[in-house]
């Protein structure tokens, strides 16, 4: 099982690789408003990154029920286990 702290690393290494910005810092209030560039295509982008890395599949309804980061991370954590 991930820990949240796990999960935060591995999310910060995706963003910041596909957002091209070092200075991504997340948090549970992350919100797509939050990150210059993320759009509905990275939003994708980072789903299938995050499905890879953590090895957990994230279906069209969950992606759809997520509002910010926080809600990602408590999904990733969920299907970890």
């Amino acid at each position: 099982m991930l820990t949240r702290d796990e999960i935060y690393s591995g999310l910060t290494q995706i963003f910041r690789e596909l957002f091209d910005d070092e200075s991504i810092a997340l948090t549970d209030k992350t919100t797509a408003a939050d990150v210059e560039g993320w759009d509905s295509f990275n939003n994708l982008n980072m789903i299938a990154a995050a499905e890879q890395a953590f090895g957990v599949k994230i279906g069209t309804r969950e992606i759809e029920s997520l509002t910010c980061v926080g809600d990602l991370v408590n999904l990733i954590e969920k299907k970890s286990k």
